[in-house]
């Protein structure tokens, strides 16, 4: 299963070789075989790439990001046709009625609530946990009382200060961004690949996002992103910040009684929400996780 992340750097170009991703440097050149890739990372704009690999990351299903000048990720690449039937598919998802899109968000939610309190218990933040556990069976279908947010302030307060906002301009701000950023490429990844588009979502529906599924689905995740920020930021959003964030595919959560690999807790999350909005499953079965 593929499971590396790719981080390029420096100047280099990339092309493809009987199987394996070729990276060529001045100094010297290195080989990672593509079954062994789930994403790369473009972290420089001074990257050549041949249009052969470029089709064959596809035909892999290998996501690839850039980033822009400031070293945030701005673009991502992925196939076309992510699934054999994938008319199938979308035709599927146009068919999605609002009451079980309302009865799925309602799970995301609650899942996300979770986690995040489950987070805040750990670092023995007891009062607000408790108050987010409180919170969790309040969250009605589609979350029409907006039970998410009133989470979030209380759980943002309690990691990072009273005075904490997410519109400010702060190393935490940079580092969750781009925290966020993969996170919703890794989710990208498991939509595109089961035939689904990320523009039609479930409880997102801005007309200027690309990616309204993607965010509907990436929400109980986010907090895998926030516990990197808060044990590994120090000072200054540096490429060793990025380094781990980048990293997050390869983070541990339980899940069905193991221990698994983030990438694969979030395919088969995915895959199930999808299942539950075409209703080939109850949305009760969809399998809680806990990020560790």
């Amino acid at each position: 299963m593929a499971f590396r992340t790719v981080f390029i750097e420096s100047p280099c170009r990339l092309s493809y070789k009987s199987g394996y991703l070729v990276v060529r440097k001045e100094d010297g050149t290195a080989k990672v075989h593509l079954s062994e890739i789930s994403t790369i990372i473009l972290q420089t704009r001074q990257v050549y790439i041949s249009a052969y690999l470029m089709a064959e990351l596809a035909q892999s299903k290998i996501s690839l990001l850039v980033s822009d000048e400031k070293c945030n990720p701005v673009g991502q690449y992925l196939p076309l046709y992510g699934a054999h039937n994938t008319s199938k598919r979308i035709a599927e998802q146009m068919e999605w009625g609002e009451p079980i899109k309302k009865r799925v968000w309602q799970k995301v939610v609650r899942d996300k609530i979770r986690e995040q309190a489950r987070f805040l218990e750990e670092r023995d933040y007891d009062r607000e946990a408790k108050t987010l556990y409180g919170i969790i069976p309040e969250v009605r279908s589609g979350d029409v009382t907006n039970r998410e947010a009133q989470a979030a302030r209380l759980y943002f307060a309690a990691l990072f200060g009273p005075d904490f906002s997410r519109e400010t301009n702060t190393p935490t701000n940079a580092a969750l961004n781009y925290g966020y950023a993969i996170l919703l490429s890794m989710v990208n990844r498991e939509v595109t690949s089961r035939g689904c588009i990320t523009q039609v979502g479930i409880c997102h529906r801005n007309e200027y996002n690309q990616f309204n599924l993607t965010c509907d689905l990436m929400e109980p995740f986010r907090p895998a992103v926030d516990r990197l920020v808060v044990d590994c930021l120090a000072g200054e959003f540096d490429a060793v910040m990025r380094r781990q964030l980048a990293d997050l595919a390869n983070k541990e959560a339980s899940y069905r009684g193991g221990s698994y690999r983030l990438a694969s807790v979030i395919s088969q999350y995915v895959q199930q929400c999808i299942n539950a909005l075409n209703k080939r499953i109850a949305v009760d079965d969809i399998d809680e996780f806990a990020l560790i």
